[in-house]
């Protein structure tokens, strides 16, 4: 029994080893815009607790925000992000689950799925923790700058670092 147990969690490791060590690595960069107010607004709040003694907590919001290829509004749309963001921490804290939906390039069609904590004001890191398209089985990290933050929109700095395998459809 303990023979086959070992026999079974080595395979599997090695098949998680194999997996990474003919991964490809892919690095995407975009601004991920977010419009908190307004005819376009990319944001909407779905629970706003009314027993809350703090401002945010227990707060529940849908978003569809743009990912864009530059800061400038203007800049080309290569997809959405879309998802929940809950106000889980009395300190402020976020928790996101985000589908990154690319409609430009060759990634066109492909999504990737984003899940982690937001502090605001600093740079965030989450893991992704996988991925539709060209983006199959796919595992790595988000970085998150902060670059613009007013009343009325939120704009980031996305660096995406991902390991897949190339994924095509037969």
């Amino acid at each position: 029994m303990a023979s086959s147990l070992s026999q079974t969690v080595f395979s599997i490791l090695l098949l998680l080893s194999l997996h990474q060590a003919c991964a490809e690595m892919t690095h995407l960069h975009f601004y991920f815009h977010e419009i908190l107010s307004g005819p376009n607004a990319t944001v909407l709040t779905v629970v706003n607790p009314s027993n809350n003694t703090s401002l945010t907590f227990g707060k529940i919001v849908v978003v569809d925000d743009l990912l864009l290829e530059g800061l400038d509004e203007n800049s080309k749309l290569i997809g959405r992000a879309q998802g929940l963001v809950g106000a889980v921490g009395k300190d402020g804290s976020l928790e996101t689950l985000l589908n990154f939906v690319f409609t430009e390039g060759k990634y066109n069609g492909s999504t990737i799925s984003i899940y982690g904590r937001v502090e605001i004001g600093v740079t965030i890191e989450r893991p992704v923790v996988g991925g539709t398209g060209m983006f199959r089985m796919t595992t790595g990290y988000t970085l998150a700058k902060p670059v613009v933050f007013t009343a009325t929109k939120v704009v980031n700095e996305f660096d995406v670092y991902l390991w897949h395998n190339e994924m095509k459809d037969n």
